[in-house]
């Protein structure tokens, strides 16, 4: 049996149990089990050098963003309308084969837009290249879910004398969104949700705790009550990873998929606009309600609408903070800024010093900042100080030590300290 066929037999097996008190251990067990072998599917084969075939996209730009969507949404128009890079489209499905690049110029930065295939239902087990695609975007910044906004209308259904005797949703939109989020959670990427352990400057805050131990058994440990996770399940979740030895504290109120996912330790945990387009077609009414939903945006390609709004929607998304520098006596040059991200390395006066080079950061005696993160201008801060969007900085550097003073008033001199040290001079030739 295959690794798929022992997934769908565990999944199946996961759908006719009831979910109870009782059965809780069960089917934690059973999670832990999918999880294993989905990451065994995602491995390359035993024997084989590389990881299999791709798309070849370069990194470019200050950040980059995936197209995720099923075929002829309007993914491969979006990109033509906000790039200019020229993606054919057409009225029949998978006209895109292959990964599309483009670059959005937008608010002096560049950001690389990814044109992907269109996936299917089953993509995280290799249909349809769906594998490929789901790479490109663990490399992306930024996920855009493209969904067809007129699937997702009103439907009436009228009797023979005209009067409404029915009325339903078909929310096929909605449906191709889970069924995206399904296929993207199996393989590790987990949209728009907090990972187990954030880091900020100076402190690092985890809800899950974990550390493997060569002795003294598991420990388990929770700073406040927990409803979903006991010290029996943690048990057998870790059993089932042959852990033995172990430490875990919960600060949080966590789920079995937390756990998990700390254990695994290989998810990315990526932020996602959900893009609903062809809102042309569809009425006012169904248009302010998907408009409503959290992390939403409404376009249509056709028409050329609220494309602005999208642009600054990933603008946000993304987190870009933007530094300009000024030497010392002259004006801020305001043409050519220092791009930072808190997923690309972070925004504190060290990386932007590390940015500009290495070595740099040796000879920074202080900076000063002018921008919304300083509290005066100019403010004189250092090296853990955290920049903001359009901030200006300047860095002072340290004076090097002359090796003496001028003339008589030097302070030291070359000749040896002890007598005995100093050379005698060769005797006169007579």
């Amino acid at each position: 049996m295959g690794i798929i066929e022992r997934i769908k037999e565990i999944e199946a097996e996961m759908a006719r149990t009831q979910k109870n008190k009782a059965t809780e251990y069960h089917l934690g067990q059973l999670k832990a089990k999918i999880a294993k072998l989905r990451t065994q599917l995602l491995e390359p084969p035993k024997g084989s050098s590389a990881g299999g075939d791709g798309f070849e996209v370069t990194k470019f730009g200050h950040g980059r963003v995936a197209l995720i969507g099923f075929p002829s949404v309007g993914k491969s128009t979006l990109l033509t309308m906000l790039t200019g890079t020229h993606s054919e489209a057409a009225s029949y499905e998978f006209t895109t084969l292959t990964c599309i690049p483009g670059i959005i110029h937008y608010n002096d930065t560049k950001i690389q837009l990814l044109d992907l295939p269109g996936i299917i239902e089953g993509a995280s087990e290799g249909k349809g290249r769906g594998r490929q695609v789901i790479a490109v975007a663990k490399s992306s910044d930024l996920v855009l879910m493209v969904l067809d906004a007129s699937k997702d209308a009103h439907k009436v259904l009228l009797s023979t004398d005209g009067h409404a005797v029915m009325m339903f949703i078909v929310a096929i939109s909605e449906g191709h969104r889970q069924i995206l989020t399904r296929e993207l959670e199996s393989v590790g990427l987990r949209l728009n949700k907090r990972p187990p352990q954030v880091s900020s400057f100076l402190t690092v805050v985890c809800v899950i705790y974990f550390k493997k131990k060569k002795t003294g058994g598991i420990s388990f440990n929770s700073t406040l009550p927990l409803t979903h996770v006991d010290e029996k399940l943690c048990y057998q979740i870790l059993h089932e990873y042959k852990i033995h030895n172990a430490e875990v504290l919960f600060r949080e109120d966590a789920t079995v998929d937390d756990l998990i996912d700390v254990i695994e330790g290989n998810r990315k945990y990526i932020k996602c606009v959900y893009v609903y387009n062809k809102i042309d077609v569809i009425g006012i009414d169904d248009v302010d309600k998907l408009a409503r939903r959290p992390n939403s945006v409404v376009i249509s390609c056709n028409l050329k609408l609220n494309l602005d709004r999208l642009l600054s929607k990933m603008w946000e998304e993304m987190g870009l903070v933007r530094v300009y520098t000024k030497p010392q006596g002259q004006q801020p040059d305001f043409s050519d800024p220092v791009v930072l991200s808190a997923d690309r390395g972070g925004c504190t006066v060290e990386d932007f010093c590390n940015h500009i080079h290495r070595n740099l950061i040796k000879d920074v005696k202080y900076v000063l900042v002018w921008g919304t993160s300083a509290r005066h201008y100019p403010q004189h801060c250092g090296l853990g100080h955290v920049l903001q969007d359009e901030d200006v900085v300047q860095i002072v550097k340290k004076k090097e030590k002359e090796e003496g003073g001028r003339g008589r008033f030097k302070s030291h001199s070359t000749a040896p300290a002890r007598i005995s040290d100093r050379q005698k001079k060769a005797p006169l030739k007579t």
